[in-house]
């Protein structure tokens, strides 16, 4: 995780739910928390993970994956959101950010048990270029509800702690029950949401040596994500380095790329995702607006699309992915040159 400088004396409230999405999860407020919300923030994180996990054999997701002749499942109303962004990410990539890769990624061995053992075959299956489902085709959208005809393992990794982290934020829109809105940090695992009077100083991780940093940003309102191959790679029966990391089409991991980072500020400070604090009842105001406007989609969902586009990146280019969303962004390649947009809240080091 990159360091936060001055977020202890700043905000000194930290609620930590460790068990979220298999990396935990931190919120630093400037006020407690009250204990009804908090309870009701770890109620929606199971209902969450409930629908989504594809570690879970019981999850919606695990009963699409082992449905022999596929079928019709119904998601929860607060799902909307983040289908409808996968439909952009798939459409904006030409195919290269896919949900169906829950496939490929168990053929690689990163499966329930983490066993990060490739299936012997792997290299003979994994893409979609050998037959693997595609969001596109193989997969009917009505709404929240996903219909199959065959198994279809769905991971929704490259998103999925951004959208949490958003429908979180939904809960502390009212100021947590205070009369003034709350200050606030979430934090998902390195997924950050910011909401803060003064700017907060991020340091850039260094892929090579988490130790370091290459850099720092300054955020103060919005979302703020990086994705990297360096924290979980394995390696396969010949030595060939695997990550979780690679283009969807041809399922082969992406190796020019060291890191990526992504900030999206939305068009208004306010966060605009609204959750309802009744655990299995909550729901967001995210809808098709959200496959409408990609000002839209930062407005509603900045941490979700800054976390798609951190993945999205390695497959990419920059150029080609700002044609269709706002956000501002920094690679380091695995030559160690890099680049950043220009409007990037920080930059890299010089030596």
């Amino acid at each position: 995780m990159r360091a936060m400088t001055g977020l202890a004396e700043r905000l000194p409230h930290v609620a930590a739910f460790p068990e979220a999405l298999g990396t935990g999860l931190l919120l630093h407020t400037d006020v407690a928390l009250d204990d009804g919300l908090s309870n009701c923030i770890d109620m929606f994180i199971s209902t969450y993970e409930a629908a989504l996990s594809r570690f879970k054999d019981d999850s919606t997701v695990g009963r699409m994956r082992t449905a022999t002749h596929g079928g019709t499942f119904d998601f929860p109303d607060w799902a909307l959101g983040l289908f409808g962004l996968y439909d952009q990410l798939f459409a904006s990539t030409n195919g290269t950010i896919d949900p169906c890769v829950g496939e490929d990624l168990i053929r690689l061995g990163y499966d329930e048990s983490y066993s990060f053992t490739p299936a012997p075959d792997a290299a003979e299956h994994a893409g979609a270029i050998h037959g693997r489902a595609i969001w596109s085709a193989d997969v009917e959208r009505h709404g929240t509800t996903l219909v199959t005809r065959g198994p279809v393992a769905l991971d929704f990794g490259a998103c999925g702690k951004g959208y949490l982290v958003d429908l979180l934020a939904g809960m502390l829109g009212d100021g947590a029950g205070h009369p003034q809105p709350i200050q606030y940090v979430i934090d998902a695992g390195g997924d950050l949401l910011v909401h803060t009077d003064e700017p907060i100083t991020i340091a850039l991780e260094d892929p090579a040596d988490p130790a370091n940093a290459v850099g720092t940003v300054e955020i103060s309102h919005g979302a703020f994500c990086a994705s990297s191959p360096s924290r979980r790679h394995w390696s396969d029966a010949a030595g060939h380095q695997l990550h979780h990391l690679f283009n969807a089409i041809d399922g082969l991991p992406v190796d020019d790329v060291a890191a990526t980072w992504v900030a999206v500020t939305p068009p208004s400070s306010a966060i605009t995702t609204k959750t309802s604090t009744h655990g299995s009842n909550a729901s967001t105001t995210a809808n098709r607006d959200t496959d409408d406007s990609s000002n839209t989609v930062a407005a509603h969902v900045p941490v979700t699309l800054a976390d798609g586009l951190a993945t999205a990146l390695f497959t990419t280019p920059a150029t080609q992915l700002r044609a269709h969303f706002p956000f501002e962004c920094a690679i380091l390649n695995a030559n160690r040159t890099a680049a950043q947009s220009p409007n990037f809240p920080g930059g890299f080091f010089t030596h």
